[in-house]
């Protein structure tokens, strides 16, 4: 039997991580099933586990798929705005984009249950929040200031985001809005 192309392969494990996405955002990490998960993909489970070696590790995949979505929703969104506006603009794209389809249940809810506290945080750091310091740098903070208000304002856009995913309020996007700026209004 032929091998499949390294195109045919990347196609594969690009359909895998789609259909574990919506199927962990459903189900959450525990109850998500990998022979479910590969049934709807068209394959084996040992193929899925041929592209992504365990449970844990095709939910790392999808984890990381949706930090770097966020990180290219920041950059698209400040791409080409001044300093002065980049960290506003950035963060309202952040808190629109993490509340859009599961991606704040599989990074908020289930990532830092699933994944490690310190691998969580890694995939954070290197994603949106390394895009936080930047905007915070641009904006003037002091350079002994960037990584506690990171952290700070981080923690805090996660928060809101969880509060606005899990609100049923017709205002609840405008509040988040308004609470975010101003928050970034403090700086």
């Amino acid at each position: 039997m032929p091998r499949a192309s390294a195109a045919d392969a990347a196609a594969t494990a690009r359909r895998i991580l789609d259909i574990a996405t919506a199927h962990f955002a459903e189900h959450g990490f525990a109850a998500a099933s990998v022979d479910e998960i590969a049934t709807a993909a068209g394959i084996t489970r040992g193929a899925v586990y041929h592209h992504y070696a365990s449970k844990p590790g095709l939910f790392t995949a999808v984890a990381r798929a949706q930090q770097q979505a966020l990180a290219e929703a920041i950059e698209t969104a400040t791409d080409g705005a001044a300093d002065s506006a980049a960290l506003r603009i950035g963060s309202h794209a952040y808190l629109d984009a993490i509340t859009q389809g599961a991606a704040a249940r599989l990074l908020l809810i289930e990532g830092p249950a699933v994944l490690s506290w310190e691998e969580w945080r890694r995939l954070d750091a290197e994603g949106p929040v390394a895009q936080l310091r930047d905007g915070l740098r641009l904006v003037g903070l002091a350079d002994e200031a960037i990584e506690p208000m990171a952290t700070a304002l981080s923690g805090a856009m996660n928060e809101l985001a969880l509060w606005l995913a899990q609100s049923t309020d017709a205002t609840a996007g405008r509040r988040a809005h308004a609470a975010l700026d101003r928050l970034l209004d403090a700086l």
